[in-house]
């Protein structure tokens, strides 16, 4: 097999384990994962050690967009307040499209269940990644406690993905007033 064709399967399977694992859960088999990617289980196990590998590194595959998609640019210079607001509000966008499942990374933690899985691994960073968001706005924003904002807003955040994600509420309405009445709580600019 070429390089380039291992490429294209490698992309293929990345693809397919996004698109599959958020639809149907991470318990997808092997080989609904390479029937979709039209890729042999061979050539599967000779791009990835295993089905939890290909997990991992499909969920690391999507966290740039993820970021991209929900935190404000680096350059933005609205105030710590507004960006953390910022974040809630791409969220709730994300929350209205018809196929949300969910915040994909809090998903696959609550179904794998392993905090040692490979994707379990990933998905905490990724949320880590979040928390430490918010603690260094609330910080430059002049929180009272931001250790305990960050951890406020990211159970919010959490809370909010999965009641959306499986239609037992909405975000609009909701989401926005109660981060607003945690940012004053806390003293935030």
């Amino acid at each position: 097999m070429t390089t380039e064709t291992l490429q294209s399967s490698r992309e293929r399977l990345l693809e397919a384990a996004a698109t599959l694992t958020y639809r149907d859960g991470v318990g997808i088999g092997v080989d609904a994962l390479c029937k979709a990617a039209g890729v042999s289980k061979r050539s599967m196990y000779q791009l990835f050690e295993s089905k939890d590998e290909l997990l991992a590194a499909s969920l690391e595959e999507q966290a740039a967009d993820y970021v991209t998609a929900l935190l404000p640019a680096a350059d933005d210079d609205r105030p710590p307040r507004r960006r953390i607001l910022h974040v809630f509000a791409q969220a709730e966008t994300q929350a209205s499209a018809p196929d949300f499942q969910g915040c994909r990374y809090l998903v696959a933690q609550i179904e794998l269940k392993d905090p040692c899985h490979p994707a379990s691994q990933v998905a905490r960073r990724v949320k880590e990644n979040l928390t430490a968001f918010f603690r260094t706005e609330a910080e430059a924003g002049g929180a009272s406690d931001p250790d305990l904002l960050a951890r406020q807003l990211i159970l919010v955040f959490d809370g909010a993905s999965a009641r959306a994600g499986i239609k037992a509420d909405t975000r609009a309405g909701l989401i926005a007033p109660t981060v607003a009445a945690l940012l004053d709580a806390a003293d935030m600019r």
